[in-house]
């Protein structure tokens, strides 16, 4: 394939010395996304360790997960609106400092509030960190190798998802619960120092007026719906405090889309929404992380509680995914020139399904082997669909706008991540107690909540039992593989239905193969910005 010469892309807006680093870049970028990934997942296989040393509820260690996402994606449209009027370099770099600052204070936190509170100054530098790298890739390569790029972000973005467990499962094996933060640490300072000598600066020329209240409105729409997703299994999907939240969400969101229709500079131009690239995309992206965030948060706490292995191991059963999605992916532009989005993402959809039903038939004795079936159809459907839909997001912004875009993207990945927790989180609690049945009788009122309040609990109470908690032992894990077998079957059938509108939205809206492959952009085009090389 022949490549745009430095004198032809400079034309085009991007100067010939960033033109020939642009590889190197990508690596600076991939390197600070890695660090979000990373330092989202990894807390996954440490719960149990903190549930014991911290004394910490079920509830806490949703909040230990969740503070990041609901920050996160409540300032992620503010960010990278910010990103695009004051540079996106600054935003970058700004928010790694900030996620060191964050990552620091999770490591020597000495109660379960100290680790959600530094979890939350982490989601606000992600929210700053994630929509750079994406909107200073779409700003340093040339359209034609846009599609390629994204592909190895993309693959970056969801192999990193299951790197995380492994670095985070062998500090545990030799340190304290607080080092799986530190792990991030080195790979910050290199990620500044490179990117303060590689990354360009770059901005929207036009330096639009600040949406102040469409901003307000973003966060507090957003935050309001993550919030009660994360809720909702606790106070009950139909109690009166979730619908009331659920309302307010609705209402906030509302008055974002109808302030964004008539204000001269939206943050987000709801057109964008008319460009089926743009719509299936989001949709698509939305499940997909509902299924990858809701299986690790509960694949984690099956393999070390259920079928006995250490943290590491368990990171370790989950690293061949990172494998798949980082090899695959880059080859998925070729896929989508050959047979068109309309195909290839149902395709991936449909592979995350199986991956999911096949989940349903884990149980307290299975193989290990097994498990590696959901875990390969995953990674492979991942690939399939992340690369295109992340194309088709950014292909449908203009470039001028590509921080916004990256948000677009990144809000439908965190959505999609806190709904998967959430619900099938909620599935999994609600038939594990009901599963618990008689293996409770006879405890105490304290006793019986705490063992219904998951395995970790249950194990506690077991130690105080002798003989008998044993059979409490036995009942709750066969109680926590009922629910995860329903929570799994749930979320295929819900990727079934989305594959299904996808594809049928993607046929009677096609989209050019060889246009996407392009990278071109679609009809609310503006001239790419002009990006300056950093002394």
């Amino acid at each position: 394939m022949s490549h745009p010469t430095p004198a032809a892309d400079a034309e085009h807006g991007i100067d010939p010395e960033i033109y020939q680093r642009r590889w190197q870049i990508l690596g600076v970028l991939c390197t600070s996304l890695m660090i979000v990934i990373i330092g989202n997942t990894a807390l996954n296989v440490a719960l149990p360790r903190l549930a014991a040393d911290l004394q910490a509820s079920t509830t806490d260690l949703q909040w230990m997960v969740d503070s990041y996402a609901l920050i996160f994606a409540c300032l992620l449209f503010t960010a990278g609106t910010l990103g695009d009027r004051f540079g996106r370099k600054g935003a970058l770099q700004g928010g790694l400092v900030l996620f060191l600052i964050g990552t620091v204070a999770a490591s020597v936190a000495t109660s379960s509030t100290g680790v959600i509170v530094a979890r939350g100054i982490m989601g606000v530098a992600a929210a700053f960190v994630m929509p750079s790298t994406l909107s200073l890739l779409t700003n340093v390569f040339p359209r034609a190798e846009q599609p390629k790029a994204i592909a190895v972000w993309a693959g970056i973005s969801g192999g990193g998802a299951a790197v995380g467990p492994v670095a985070s499962g062998f500090l545990l094996e030799h340190f304290w619960w607080g080092s799986v933060f530190l792990v991030n640490v080195p790979v910050i300072a290199l990620a500044l120092v490179l990117g303060h000598r590689l990354v360009p600066t770059s901005k929207d020329p036009a330096e639009p007026a600040l949406d102040v209240v469409g901003a307000l409105l973003s966060i507090a729409g957003l935050g309001t719906l993550v919030y009660a997703i994360i809720e909702a299994p606790i106070h009950g999907w139909g109690s009166t405090s979730t619908i009331t939240t659920f309302a307010l969400a609705f209402i906030f969101i509302t008055l974002f889309a109808l302030w964004e229709l008539r204000v001269e500079e939206p943050m987000l131009d709801l057109r964008y929404f008319k460009d089926m690239r743009f719509t299936a995309a989001s949709g698509g992206m939305t499940m997909i992380f509902f299924a990858m965030f809701g299986t690790f948060f509960l694949t984690a706490q099956y393999f070390q509680l259920v079928l006995g292995y250490s943290a590491l191991e368990t990171g370790l059963f989950q690293l061949p995914m990172a494998f798949v999605m980082m090899l695959v992916s880059p080859q998925v532009p070729r896929l989508i020139n050959r047979f068109g989005p309309a195909r290839i993402v149902p395709i991936g959809l449909a592979l995350v399904a199986t991956g999911l039903f096949t989940f349903s038939f884990l149980g307290v004795g299975t193989a290990i082997w097994w498990a590696y079936i959901p875990i390969f159809c995953l990674a492979f459907g991942m690939a399939f669909s992340m690369t295109p839909m992340t194309t088709m997001i950014m292909s449908a912004v203009p470039v001028t706008k590509a921080g916004v875009g990256s948000a677009m993207n990144d809000t439908t990945r965190e959505l999609g991540g806190a709904l998967g927790v959430a619900a099938l989180g909620s599935v999994v609690t609600s038939t594990y107690v009901g599963a618990l049945g008689s293996a409770t009788e006879g405890l105490s009122a304290q006793q019986r909540a705490l063992a219904e309040s998951g395995l970790t609990g249950a194990y506690q109470v077991a130690e105080q039992l002798g003989e008998r908690g044993l059979a409490l032992i036995a009942a709750a894990q066969q109680a926590f593989v009922d629910g995860l077998g329903n929570a799994a079957l749930i979320g295929a059938g819900i990727i079934v239905v989305v594959a299904g509108v996808i594809r049928l939205s993607l046929t009677r809206n096609p989209i050019d193969a060889a246009v996407l492959a392009r990278g071109e952009h679609g009809p609310l085009e503006d001239p790419q910005i002009e990006v300056t090389p950093v002394d």
